[in-house]
This record gives C-alpha cells, sequence and structure tokens, in this order.
C-alpha cells in the first residue's frame, strides 16, 4: 500500500504564491508518475500537473507557465510551486500517484489519492 500526504495549501492573495508538498510512504517503490489534481467548487476534478518518475512534466493550459511540478525519488516526494497565483486557481489540490504491481506475469495498475489540501486564491 501507498499513502499520500498533502501540506502546503492555504490562503493568499492574487499575484501570491504558494508551494505544495505531498510525501509518500508505503510500497513507495511501486510507485510510477505522479500529479497534482484540483476540484473547484461545483466543477469535476481536472489534472494540473503530473511528472514521471524520468522527470518528464506535463502541465495543463491554464497553469503553463505560472506552475512547476517537481519530483525527488529518494525522499519519495512531489512538490507544485504555483506561482502567480489567480482567483481561478482556488480549489482543493489532491495528490495523486500511479502505482504499477505485478502478479504473476501480469502488471497491475492502480491509483491513490492524497486527503487534499485548500487552496483559496483572494482578488
Amino acid at each position: 500500500q501507498v499513502q499520500l500526504v498533502e501540506s502546503g495549501g492555504g490562503l493568499v492573495q492574487a499575484g501570491g504564491s504558494l508551494r505544495l508538498s505531498c510525501a509518500a510512504s508505503g510500497d513507495t517503490f511501486s510507485i510510477n508518475d505522479m500529479g497534482w489534481y484540483r476540484r473547484a467548487s461545483g466543477k469535476q476534478r481536472e489534472l494540473v500537473s503530473s511528472i514521471t518518475r524520468g522527470g518528464s512534466t506535463f502541465d495543463a493550459d491554464s497553469v503553463r507557465g505560472r506552475f512547476t511540478i517537481s519530483r525527488d525519488n529518494a525522499s519519495n516526494a512531489v512538490y507544485l510551486q504555483m506561482n502567480t497565483l489567480i482567483p481561478e486557481d482556488t480549489g482543493v489540490y489532491y495528490c495523486h500517484a500511479q502505482r504499477v504491481t505485478m502478479t504473476g506475469l501480469r502488471y497491475e495498475y492502480s491509483e491513490v489519492w492524497g486527503q487534499g489540501t485548500l487552496v483559496t486564491v483572494s482578488s
């Protein structure tokens, strides 16, 4: 099993910055891709940024150029540096990990989610 714990959310004024952290524990060798999702009030959860174990990244169009995802495989952590925040960035941010395990000769994929951390950007 893998557990994810987020930290770093809070209240910030528009134009400000926050850094989210996510610490993974448990069977961390099974973790493949990691990322951050968010859910704004009344909206579906959406992918913000993701990063592979090798360091390749993806950013949603809405955050590209403002957010930076990074990862430390040695400490099993993933980070999201959020700059130039706007009110539309408000929401609950969830850390996500994809696990890959083997059963016999078959790869099995599963997902793990953190409990979420609230980010509020005031105008």
